[in-house]
């Protein structure tokens, strides 16, 4: 190594340093902030000890909000990030601004304390008590964000507090504190948010590949298919923030906010088709124009989940200090209460300093390190999360939307991964029909393949197999069996191209499992930390 490519390693470590401390200072300062103004909310407080958990409290809770917007909000702009709609600058710009607006807009006038009625509040044994389990699964769950997003691992937010609560409630009360057949319910979301999310990502991306891309004519195929397909995201994304973005403040059923959603489909249908015949006309018949006219339906479907995002997991980061807030200055414990406004701000500034200063991180492990993505893809990823969100809904099961968007990573990944090795067999077999013929006629066929539509295609398979189904007759005589076997074996081996990247399946999956364990055992720990500490 040369002294040049030294001194461009030490420089480059040097600015990595330089800018890892500039965001602790920054996250920093933030804190100070909410220090300096949760000081000013202590004066309705007499005592000195509940001025100081008040205050305690608050920078906790700036903490969890900053570590939601870190982790949690890759969800949404991971993919619009790694299929190059936007620059990473842009993402987080949108995103900062759509979470908070949803956290101050939608973030809901009353909130439940116990998050999701984990634990019976009575049972933890009085007011003080009640405070502490509250800040130590506050600080708990911010804690199991801050390790998960260092290691690059997206996990859900809602099942870090719910585990979090759960914990420093058995720590207070013992296990009869626990509503179990709630929790049960909680971690059978482990599977089925993800597979849900999958399965719905997976379709709709076959869905376009079959209308439009498997066409030899695209771009006329995608006039006539994408208009619809926004429609259909403007339907699922008004009916999905009717059901769930608006739902601590403005609630509908399904049957309310589905035809309401259909007019707004509909309304949208008209100008969605002209913009993209207008931006379809001469251009190239390719899948790369095909995937440009997914662009900005795919920005407003990123903005629309970070609106969602803050009115809802804002109560991950403010709920517990609602709670606290509301116990420290009527001496009780409280069901719910009206969220104070500075309280709200504090949840939605955190989310955008989160966001801003340690975002990138897991948007780049969503966008680009579990498999590659592009606009169409993203665009299916960001709808299954709005599907999965209303289908579940209406089937009375709990989903985490973190599940859900990494799930439908994989799901899209999964099916590339099936249909690229269905092709480069087919690709084989093509081949092998024509083995031992002039290479110019094996390329022709192999050219006219591709170009051939699906129907052709099948057609050509179903004459190539026949083929060579009699060249193998034919040899059958002369060739070992065993050896034949051992041809196939190396054969399939080679077909499989891995377009999903394991290791990061098996470490985001392996987050998952362990969070709502993790969370609890470090918020009991907390607690009686807190407990020797305040009482």
């Amino acid at each position: 190594m040369n002294l040049e490519n030294i001194n461009k390693m030490e420089k480059r470590a040097s600015s990595n340093s330089r800018f890892d401390f500039s965001r602790l200072g920054a996250a920093l300062l933030f804190m100070l902030m909410v220090l300096a103004y949760a000081t000013t909310r202590t004066e309705a407080l007499s005592a000195p000890l509940a001025s100081m958990q008040l205050v305690m409290a608050a920078l906790i809770g700036a903490y969890m909000a900053m570590n939601i917007g870190a982790n949690d909000v890759a969800n949404n702009m991971g993919p619009t990030v790694g299929s190059k709609a936007l620059t990473m600058a842009g993402a987080i710009a949108i995103a900062a601004i759509f979470e908070m607006l949803g956290a101050i807009i939608a973030g809901g006038e009353v909130v439940t304390t116990v998050k999701s009625g984990i634990i019976d509040p009575s049972g933890v044994g009085g007011n003080d008590l009640f405070i502490l389990v509250m800040m130590s699964a506050l600080l708990a769950g911010a804690l199991w964000l801050n390790i998960a997003t260092i290691f690059g691992a997206p996990v859900s937010t809602t099942h870090s507090i719910v585990g979090a609560v759960m914990g420093a409630g058995i720590a207070a009360g013992g296990i009869g504190v626990v509503h179990w057949e709630t929790l049960l319910k909680i971690v059978g979301s482990w599977v089925i948010s993800p597979l849900m999310g999958g399965a719905l990502a997976a379709l709709l991306l076959y869905t376009i590949k079959r209308t439009i891309t498997y066409r030899q004519n695209m771009i006329g195929a995608a006039t006539v298919v994408v208009p619809y397909m926004v429609a259909f995201m403007a339907w699922s994304f008004s009916a999905y923030m009717m059901i769930k973005g608006f739902g601590r403040s403005f609630s509908l059923p399904f049957s309310s906010a589905a035809p309401i959603a259909l007019i707004i489909a509909v309304v949208v249908y008209l100008p969605a088709r002209s913009f993209i015949v207008r931006s379809a006309r001469k251009k190239e018949n390719s899948k790369e124009t095909v995937n440009a006219l997914f662009g900005v339906p795919l920005i407003f479907s990123a903005a629309l989940l970070s609106f969602a995002h803050g009115a809802n997991d804002v109560a991950n980061a403010i709920g517990p200090l609602a709670g606290i807030n509301e116990a420290l200055l009527h001496s009780a414990q409280s069901e719910s209460g009206a969220i104070p406004l500075w309280i709200m701000l504090v949840g939605a500034l955190g989310l955008a300093v989160g966001l801003a200063l340690y975002g990138p991180k897991l948007i780049k492990t969503v966008g680009g390190e579990i498999t590659d993505l592009d606009k169409m893809r993203a665009f299916c990823i960001a709808m299954s999360a709005a599907l999965t969100v209303i289908l579940a809904s209406q089937m009375g099961l709990p989903v985490s939307t973190t599940h859900v968007a990494i799930g439908a990573v994989f799901g899209v990944g999964f099916l590339r991964e099936y249909l690229k090795n269905s092709h480069a067999k087919m690709v084989a077999l093509i081949i092998e029909a024509y083995e031992g013929e002039v290479r110019s006629r094996v390329e022709a066929q192999l050219v006219k393949f591709n170009a051939a539509s699906l129907e052709q295609k099948h057609k050509m398979l179903r004459a190539m197999k026949l083929r060579a189904d009699k060249k193998r007759a034919k040899q059958a005589a002369n060739d070992d069996p065993r050896l034949r076997k051992k041809e196939l074996k190396v054969l399939k081996r080679a077909y499989k191209e891995e377009l999903v990247k394991r290791s990061a399946v098996k470490k985001i999956v392996a987050a998952w499992l362990v969070t709502v364990p993790i969370a609890a055992l470090i918020s009991a720990a907390l607690f009686f930390l807190f407990k020797a500490f305040f009482i």
